[in-house]
């Protein structure tokens, strides 16, 4: 059963980057936080789709790594063009964010990250409102006999997760 979780937290760094540029705040150092929230977010996703394929994920924050496994493995992550283009930029705003204190990110860039990582969640399935699909009680019930007996998803978040992970195996 793929854990939701991972997707959770995800979606989770997404909203710390997007509440901490509503602070007041806006040194380099600020920003270098804001786009390491970000970076965190898509490698979350790329790790739970994987997860969710059954591969093993390897403890690497290399964003075109994890977007090759994710291509070769039967991911079922969407992989934006901006996450494909910038997968070099991103892995630095994990690594160089943190431990290089000349590193900073410009803040035109942080502003196209948080859209464009937007997007990339919305795209996979992570929000908070129930998508379009699964307002039909039928497609969720489809989608529900892919589960465990015992399973529930325990928020609309939690089903657009699942409805994005299962939705090619659905029952017509």
């Amino acid at each position: 059963m793929c854990d939701i979780r991972l997707f959770r937290r995800a979606y989770l760094d997404y909203r710390v980057a997007e509440n901490l540029l509503k602070v007041p705040e806006n040194d380099e150092a600020y920003m270098n936080t804001v786009a390491y929230h970000l970076q965190q977010a898509v490698e979350k996703t790329l790790k739970a789709f994987l997860e969710c394929a059954g591969v093993t994920v390897p403890n690497t924050h290399d964003i075109d790594r994890l977007v090759r496994m994710s291509g070769n493995n039967g991911s079922r992550a969407v992989i934006t063009e901006w996450v494909e283009d910038k997968a070099d930029m991103l892995t630095r705003w994990e690594t160089d964010t943190r431990y290089d204190m000349d590193y900073c990110v410009e803040k035109e860039k942080v502003l196209k990250g948080l859209k464009e990582v937007k997007h990339f969640l919305e795209i996979n399935g992570l929000k908070e409102e129930l998508r379009e699909e699964l307002q039909d009680p039928a497609v969720r019930e489809r989608l529900a006999s892919l589960f465990p007996k015992t399973y529930r998803p325990a928020s609309d978040f939690e089903w657009n997760c699942m409805y994005q992970v299962f939705r090619r195996k659905m029952p017509g």
